[in-house]
């Protein structure tokens, strides 16, 4: 070969060589990465169902899970710390439907009312478009819901041939007819622990009472009303007549769903994640309950308070339009469908409670559609961390008999409209 020939065919290779880098560094100029903060528990799930597959599908995008504290109060601090710190390290903001109005307010989301239609917005649970959206601008976009809702024992029912409660005179007096005749050890368990499930738990009563906390719109405060007196003494009458245990001030979640999957109590308030492990094959009640909207007084409407996630833009991401893609593609049903039926969590859109593939697994998600569709949010206010709190503090204080009901209540009330700036 001529030394001419040989130098051509270097030259050749290195200029294909030199081509496959600069195209290479282009395609790396053109992948961008957006970060994430989910629950650690849950980043296993996000990696093998979701993440995996979006990034085979729009390979350009890298998707950073960073692990949060299971914690959620633990991470709204991160969160605020970061926004404050300025420049984000989130580009996806995934919500607690109670902090979208605080971010909101604060700027540091992107308004998402533009990139979605009315039509695509309607597939998904209304309340929880509702608990999206702040002085008519939508933040989030809803991937799973959550809702307060009452659990019973269908077996104990049937053998004494009643019927599930419709009221809270029902609860009560079924509670103590089958404690008397020992069939259950305690009628109504429910969270009484001084915490946000307490908050939650309120409002469902309150709600069930025809009464409200504040409303977002004129910031007008009903903790002092008939409604809300009428709902504390509702709790407090359930452990004075001991249909609940004296114990049930100090129960969050977990103490509850114990004592009513030992068997040991007829009603339980809680979230959707009981029933996978109260049904699971080595639970003593595996088979024996059913769900329903919880109970209110005649001619009022029992509420089901609403938690759950959604999907956000930070507003100082680098890459907005990236992250609107990955927004879409969480929040499709077909990726709802496959974290549904890997996780059991509640869907955010209406259809997939009746989807065949997810009914043949969760028999029971037709009838919590039921039950999301009576939820009810807490209030959507900016200050919502700290109104909680003063209900919290009074609420307990009235139900452990540290403070008078009547007088709890009044002071609750005035200290949040001193919060609000209304009093």
């Amino acid at each position: 070969m001529s030394r001419i020939l040989k130098l051509f065919i270097a030259t050749i290779l290195v200029v294909t060589l030199l081509r496959g880098i600069s195209v290479g560094i282009a395609q790396q100029q053109r992948t961008v990465t957006l970060s994430i903060l989910i629950n650690a528990l849950e980043v296993p799930v996000w990696q093998e169902v979701l993440v995996k597959k979006f990034e085979t599908e729009y390979p350009d995008i890298k998707i950073n899970l960073i692990e949060a504290p299971n914690d959620t109060n633990l991470q709204e601090d991160l969160y605020t710390s970061a926004f404050l710190l300025g420049d984000s390290p989130y580009d996806l903001i995934m919500m607690d439907v109670v902090w979208v109005p605080k971010f909101a307010a604060a700027g540091w989301l992107l308004d998402l009312t533009d990139r979605i239609n009315a039509s695509d917005l309607s597939a998904f649970l209304e309340k929880d478009v509702e608990g999206s959206i702040y002085e008519g601008k939508l933040y989030r976009i809803p991937f799973q819901s959550d809702v307060g809702m009452l659990y019973y024992r269908q077996d104990m029912l049937a053998a004494a041939k009643l019927n599930p409660p419709e009221t809270f005179s029902d609860l009560i007096d079924i509670s103590q007819a089958l404690q008397g005749n020992g069939a259950a050890t305690w009628g109504y368990v429910w969270q009484g622990k001084q915490y946000e499930g307490l908050a939650a738990m309120f409002t469902e009563v309150l709600a069930g009472f025809g009464g409200f906390w504040v409303d977002p719109e004129t910031l007008a405060v009903g903790l002092d009303k008939p409604e809300a007196i009428a709902a504390i003494k509702f709790l407090i009458s359930t452990i004075d007549r001991g249909v609940s245990p004296p114990g049930v001030t100090t129960y969050a979640e977990e103490e509850t769903r114990r004592l009513f999957q030992n068997g040991e109590t007829l009603f339980l308030r809680n979230w959707p994640y009981v029933w996978s492990l109260a049904n699971q094959n080595t639970s003593p009640i595996a088979g024996k309950i059913a769900i329903k909207p919880m109970v209110s007084a005649p001619e009022k409407q029992g509420g089901a308070c609403l938690g759950g996630w959604g999907l956000g833009i930070s507003k100082t991401s680098k890459y907005p339009e990236a992250a609107w893609r990955a927004i879409e593609y969480f929040t499709s049903t077909a990726a709802q469908r496959q974290f549904i039926l890997k996780t059991g969590y509640v869907p955010s859109r209406r259809p997939l409670f009746t989807d065949p593939e997810i009914v043949a697994k969760y028999p029971h998600y037709p009838q919590l559609l039921e039950v999301v569709e009576n939820a009810v949010l807490r209030p959507q206010i900016p200050q919502y961390a700290q109104a909680s709190d003063i209900l919290q503090r009074y609420l307990s204080g009235a139900l452990t008999g540290r403070f008078d009901p009547v007088k709890a209540m009044k002071s609750a009330a005035d200290e949040t409209r001193r919060l609000l700036g209304t009093s």
